[in-house]
C-alpha cells in the first residue's frame, strides 16, 4: 500500500500558474535590462517608429492590445535575429483626445479657467494615464521596450523637434501664413486639415426657394440643403450649355429674406441636373463655393461664426446656431410663401473626425505648409517604402492624388506644442524664435530682440500646432534626432512604421512629407499596416455600439500568452474576429507544450547534448521536417505574415511533434538500448529548444519559463530573448527520408484508427500485415513503426490488421 501511495505521488503532474510565471519573467527581464538597446553595439540596428497611443483613458480594447502587440512581436523576432533593437515606448499626451478626457474627467471646460492652469492640468492627467499604460497595460502585456528611452508628445525635447521643424520649413518656403477659407469644426472651434476630415452620411431636405429677378414679375427657384447660409448669398450660377436657364445670365436675383442683389453668372461647373439647374454661391457652404469665389472675385459675407452661429450679417437671425437658424429660416420662407417643396435626399457632408460635427468653412488667419506642388514626388517616395501588404500602397496614392488644400498646421486650441512666433504690436512684423532659444512659448516668454522698427512690444501667437506636426516627426523625436545626431544617422531611415490603416491619410502622408521636405529622404524602409479587429458578429467595435471588450478583461481571465497566442493568429494588414475559442484554443496549447516540456525533460535529465555517431531515421525525418519549418516561419516573420507563422508553428506542434513524434520516440526514450536512446535525445533536445525559441516572440513568458528550468544550463545565454534564431542545416534537410517516413505515419495513421473504430486502446497489440515491397521500402521506420502501433509481429502479405 505504502509502494501504491508512492507511485502515484510520482506520476503527479506539475501545474503551471501562468500569472505566477508571467510576473515573475517581467521582473527578471527589467532587472537584467534584457531589452535595453547598446549603442556601441556593431549588429545591425532595427528600428521601430512605434505609433504613440494616446494618453486618453488608460485601458486599451483588444484591438488596440492587439495591433501594438503584433508589432512587438516583431521586435522580439529582430531582437532573437542577432539585430540590436531599437524599441522606444511613447505616449502622445499633445492633442484634443487628451484635452477632451481632462474636461470630462474634471467636469470642467477650458473656457473657463486659464490658459496656463488648463495646460498643467492636463499634463498631470497624462502622467496618470500614462504610469496606468505603463504597469497594467505595456507591462503586463509583456512588451519588450526599453524604456530608458521613452518619451512623450507634449515632452520639452518633441515641442523643440516640431518647432525646430516649423523653423526650417519657414527658412525653406515650405510654410507661410495666410488669411483664407479654412476647414473649420464649430463644435471643437479650430481649424482642421484636410485629413481630419471624414465623409458622414445623412439625410436631408433639399428645398426649392423662390427668388425674385429685379425689374420682373418672374420668379427662379434654386434648389438648396442650406438656407441657413442665404445671408451669405454672393451670386448666381447657371451653366452656359442650359438652354432653359441661360436666358437669366447678366440679370439680377434678390436673395430672399434678406432684400440684396446678386448677379446672375454662368460656369460649366454648374451641375443643370440638380435641382433647377441654378444654384446660389454663398462665403461658404463648400469648397464649389471657395473655387467660385476666388475665380470671379465675390463679396465676402461671412454669416456663421466659429461658433457655429450666424453673425450679424444675417439681421434678426444672429445668435441662432446652425440648426435653430435653418429651422426659423424655413419657417419664415414657407410664410412669405417663398417654399415651393422640399424633397428628402440622401447626402454625404464633411465632418470632424473627433466629434462627427459638419465643418464649415471660415475666412481666418492660419499657418499653412506646402503640399499642393508635391503631390508627383510624395508619391515617388511612397513608391521606395515596402508595404505590408502591398496594397495599402495605393490608398496612400490615391489620397495625395485627391489632396485640394495645403496642410493647415495651426490649431485654435489651449493645450498643444506652441508656435514659436511674436507680432510686432507697432509694425505687424512676424518675429520667429531662435533656434537655440528652443522650445518656447510665446505666451510665457518675449523675443530676446527688439523689432527692426525699434519696438519691444509684442503680441504673442496663441495658436498651437496641429497635433500632427509633432506626430509627423516621431521618427526624429523617438530616435533622438536633435540630442544625438550621430546617432540618429545610424538608425534614419527606421526600419518599420507599424500603424493602423485609417492613418495612412494623415500620420503616413505627414510623416513621408516631413521627411521630404526635410531630409529629402523616406522616414522607414517597411510600413506594416496592423490587424483591424471586428466583433464576432464581424462589426468594428466602438464605445457607443456597447460592443467593446477590454484587454485587461481577458488578461485577468485567461493570460498574457494565452491573449498573444490569438495576437499571433492575426496577420498584417487582415480583419480579425473576436472569437473566444481562439483563447480557449491558445489556453490547450500552451497546456499541451507544458505538458510535453515535463515529458521531454524527464528524458533529458542526464543529457550531455551530443550529437550521435547515427541517427535513428525518424529522428531524422523530424529534423529534416523542423529544419523547413524553420525556413518557413523565419520567411513570414521577415514578411510580417505572421498568422502564417502561428498557424504552421501550431500545426507542427500538434500534429508532428505530439501526436507522432513523441508517441513514436516513447519506447526508445524508456527501453531503447543506448544508441537508440540518445538519436531520440539528442532530436528531442534539439527539436523542443527550436520550438520554444520560434514560439518565444509570441509567448515570451512560458518559453522563458521551459528556457529557464532546463536549457539555460546548456545553453548559457540568460534568456531565450536574447539567445540566437533557429538557423536552417541544410545537411539535416533530406528529401528521401520525409517521404518515407511520411509513408510510416500514414500506416500508423490507419492502425489508430482501426483501433478506434473497434473501440480498442490504442495500447492493444496486434500483428500487422504490410506489402514486401513497403516493408523493404521502411525497413528504417519497422523498429519504431512496430513500437508504436504495439504490433507484436509484421508479416508479409496484403495490408491487414488483426488483435491478438
Amino acid at each position: 500500500m505504502k509502494k501504491e501511495v508512492k507511485r502515484k505521488k510520482k506520476r503527479k503532474k506539475k501545474i503551471i500558474d501562468f500569472n505566477v510565471i508571467e510576473k515573475k519573467w517581467q521582473n527578471y527581464w527589467e532587472k537584467e535590462k534584457i531589452y535595453r538597446f547598446d549603442p556601441k553595439s556593431k549588429k545591425k540596428i532595427f528600428s521601430i517608429d512605434v505609433p504613440p497611443p494616446y494618453a486618453s483613458s488608460g485601458h486599451l480594447h483588444v484591438g488596440h492590445a492587439l495591433h501594438y502587440t503584433q508589432f512587438e512581436i516583431i521586435a522580439r523576432f529582430r531582437r532573437m535575429l542577432g539585430e540590436n533593437v531599437y524599441f522606444a515606448p511613447c505616449f502622445d499626451d499633445n492633442g484634443l483626445p487628451t484635452e477632451k478626457y481632462v474636461e470630462e474627467k474634471l467636469g470642467i471646460s477650458k473656457k473657463d479657467v486659464t490658459r496656463a492652469k488648463f495646460r498643467k492640468l492636463c499634463l498631470e492627467e497624462s502622467k496618470k494615464i500614462e504610469k496606468t499604460y505603463s504597469d497594467r497595460v505595456f507591462k503586463k502585456l509583456g512588451h519588450s521596450y526599453d524604456w530608458s528611452l521613452l518619451y512623450t508628445t507634449i515632452s520639452p525635447e518633441a515641442q523643440k523637434i516640431a518647432q525646430v521643424s516649423f523653423l526650417d520649413l519657414i527658412k525653406k518656403g515650405d510654410c507661410y501664413r495666410a488669411e483664407e477659407p479654412t476647414i473649420w469644426c464649430p463644435y471643437h472651434q479650430t481649424a482642421l486639415a484636410q485629413a481630419e476630415v471624414e465623409d458622414l452620411k445623412r439625410t436631408t431636405q433639399l428645398n426649392y426657394i423662390y427668388f425674385d429677378l429685379e425689374g420682373e414679375k418672374e420668379k427662379i427657384k434654386i434648389a438648396t440643403t442650406r438656407p441657413e447660409l442665404l445671408a451669405s448669398c454672393v451670386g448666381v450660377f447657371v451653366n452656359p450649355s442650359d438652354i432653359k436657364n441661360k436666358k437669366l445670365v447678366g440679370k439680377t436675383a434678390i436673395v430672399p429674406l434678406f432684400g440684396y442683389k446678386v448677379r446672375i453668372m454662368e460656369d460649366e461647373k454648374v451641375d443643370p441636373e440638380f435641382g433647377t439647374g441654378i444654384v446660389m454661391v454663398c462665403t461658404f457652404g463648400d469648397t464649389g463655393d471657395i473655387e467660385f469665389w476666388k475665380k470671379y472675385k465675390l463679396d465676402l459675407k461671412i454669416s456663421i461664426d466659429k461658433e457655429g452661429k450666424l453673425t450679424e450679417v444675417a439681421g434678426k437671425y444672429k445668435g441662432l446656431d446652425i440648426k435653430r437658424a435653418k429651422e426659423k429660416i424655413l419657417e419664415d420662407l414657407r410664410k412669405e410663401k417663398r417654399l415651393e417643396k422640399q424633397e428628402t435626399i440622401e447626402q454625404t457632408v464633411g465632418a470632424c473626425w473627433r466629434c462627427s460635427t459638419p465643418i464649415e468653412f471660415i475666412v481666418t488667419k492660419q499657418w499653412f505648409i506646402k503640399t499642393l506642388q508635391y503631390k508627383e514626388k510624395l508619391i515617388g517616395f511612397g513608391r521606395k517604402i515596402q508595404w505590408f501588404p502591398q496594397f495599402y500602397r495605393m490608398r496612400y496614392e490615391d489620397w495625395v492624388r485627391n489632396l485640394g488644400w495645403d496642410w493647415t498646421i495651426s490649431r485654435q486650441r489651449y493645450y498643444g506644442v506652441p508656435i514659436p512666433v511674436w507680432y510686432c504690436k507697432k509694425c505687424k512684423k512676424i518675429i520667429f524664435a531662435e533656434k537655440n532659444n528652443l522650445p518656447v512659448d510665446p505666451t510665457a516668454s518675449k523675443p530676446k530682440k527688439k523689432c527692426s522698427c525699434g519696438s519691444n512690444q509684442f503680441k504673442p501667437e496663441y495658436d498651437v500646432f496641429d497635433t500632427w506636426m509633432t506626430s509627423s516627426m516621431t521618427p526624429q523625436i523617438a530616435m533622438r534626432w536633435l540630442k544625438k545626431p550621430k546617432e540618429f544617422k545610424k538608425m534614419f531611415p527606421a526600419s518599420l512604421r507599424p500603424q493602423a490603416h485609417d492613418i495612412i491619410r494623415t500620420w503616413t502622408f505627414y510623416t513621408i512629407l516631413k521627411s521630404f521636405l526635410h531630409f529629402s529622404s523616406i522616414p522607414w524602409k517597411n510600413i506594416a499596416i496592423g490587424t483591424y479587429v471586428l466583433d464576432s458578429k464581424g462589426k468594428g467595435m466602438h464605445k457607443s455600439k456597447g460592443n467593446v471588450i477590454w484587454a485587461e478583461d481577458i488578461l485577468n481571465k485567461y493570460s498574457t500568452d494565452v491573449f498573444r497566442y490569438w495576437v499571433g493568429i492575426a496577420t498584417f494588414g487582415e480583419d480579425l474576429r473576436y472569437q473566444e475559442k481562439d483563447l480557449i484554443a491558445g489556453k490547450k496549447f500552451l497546456t499541451k507544450l507544458w505538458n510535453a516540456f515535463n515529458f521531454s525533460s524527464i528524458h533529458l535529465k542526464n543529457y550531455k547534448s551530443k550529437k550521435p555517431k547515427k541517427l535513428q531515421a525518424i529522428d531524422q525525418w523530424l529534423l529534416s521536417k523542423i529544419q523547413k519549418l524553420i525556413q518557413e516561419i523565419t520567411k513570414d516573420f521577415k514578411n510580417y505574415k505572421t498568422g502564417n507563422v502561428t498557424r504552421k508553428i501550431e500545426y507542427f506542434f500538434w500534429h508532428i511533434f505530439c501526436d507522432n513524434y513523441l508517441e513514436i520516440s516513447k519506447n526508445r526514450l524508456y527501453q531503447g538500448k543506448k544508441q537508440e536512446k540518445e538519436s531520440a535525445q539528442y532530436t528531442l533536445y534539439n527539436s523542443f529548444l527550436t520550438l520554444i525559441k520560434i514560439l518565444a516572440p509570441t509567448v515570451p513568458h512560458i518559453t522563458e519559463e521551459l528556457y529557464q528550468q532546463y536549457y539555460r544550463k546548456h545553453e548559457k545565454v540568460k534568456s531565450i530573448h536574447i539567445a540566437e534564431w533557429p538557423k536552417p542545416v541544410a545537411g539535416l534537410i533530406n528529401e528521401k527520408i520525409e517521404k518515407l517516413g511520411d509513408k510510416a505515419i500514414e500506416i500508423i495513421g490507419k492502425v489508430r484508427q482501426y483501433k478506434t473504430k473497434n473501440q480498442k486502446s490504442l495500447k492493444a497489440e496486434i500483428i500487422l500485415t504490410l506489402d514486401k515491397d513497403k516493408i523493404k521500402e521502411l525497413k528504417p521506420f519497422i523498429q519504431d513503426l512496430a513500437a508504436v502501433t504495439k504490433a507484436k509481429e509484421i508479416k508479409t502479405g496484403k495490408f491487414d490488421i488483426k488483435f491478438l
